[in-house]
């Protein structure tokens, strides 16, 4: 089922392309999406919002086609769970990513390792080219390291450590983390709720 990805990040398509790389989805992306503003909800309302509105584009344009979004975030217990569904925008719109993870370090400078307990977050949303929705969440626990390490992933993998690891997301390789991640629990659910 020819499916397009609302989202204009590429570390995030080729991750959703590997989770469902052995389902019936064949994802793409298109090149007109543009970015929406997201609430702050939910993560399930921002996968909605963004899936939502690429369908409206797509139709727009005169394409029927079914389109999938995700919204994921990272949440840690000692900051009361931020930066939660904020995490794309925490420390402000045009923080870099290499700014938002010093920032999460710098407000857990002191807290010891055994309470930086966290946990990434996804939840996927698909849209049938008629309209018709389903959802998958998928979650995956661990701690944030004292400082950022390894060079794979996006976002704030440097600095998550699953739980029964001694590496970061960012230290796995890419099949290794597609194989674990919330994104890919959250495509398993969505692929049984569409059953």
């Amino acid at each position: 089922m020819l499916t397009y990805v609302a989202t204009q990040n590429a570390g995030k398509l080729a991750e959703m392309e590997a989770v469902f790389a052995s389902s019936p989805l064949q994802l793409r992306a298109y090149p007109g999406y543009r970015a929406v503003e997201e609430g702050a909800k939910s993560y399930l309302e921002n996968a909605l919002i963004k899936a939502r509105a690429l369908h409206a584009e797509l139709l727009a344009s005169g394409i029927v086609a079914n389109v999938i979004a995700d919204d994921s975030g990272m949440e840690i217990d000692a900051l009361d769970g931020r930066p939660g569904v904020l995490s794309a925008r925490y420390g402000g719109e045009t923080a870099t990513w290499a700014q938002r993870i010093a920032l999460l370090l710098n407000e857990l400078r002191d807290v010891p390792y055994g309470l930086r307990t966290a946990r990434f977050v996804s939840v996927i949303s698909f849209r049938t080219a008629s309209g018709d929705e389903f959802h998958g969440v998928g979650e995956i626990h661990g701690h944030i390291a004292e400082s950022a390490f390894g060079g794979s992933g996006f976002g704030y993998d440097p600095i998550f450590v699953p739980l029964g690891q001694q590496r970061t997301f960012a230290e796995f390789a890419f099949a290794e983390k597609n194989a674990r991640s919330h994104r890919r629990k959250a495509a398993d659910a969505l692929l049984g709720a569409m059953r």
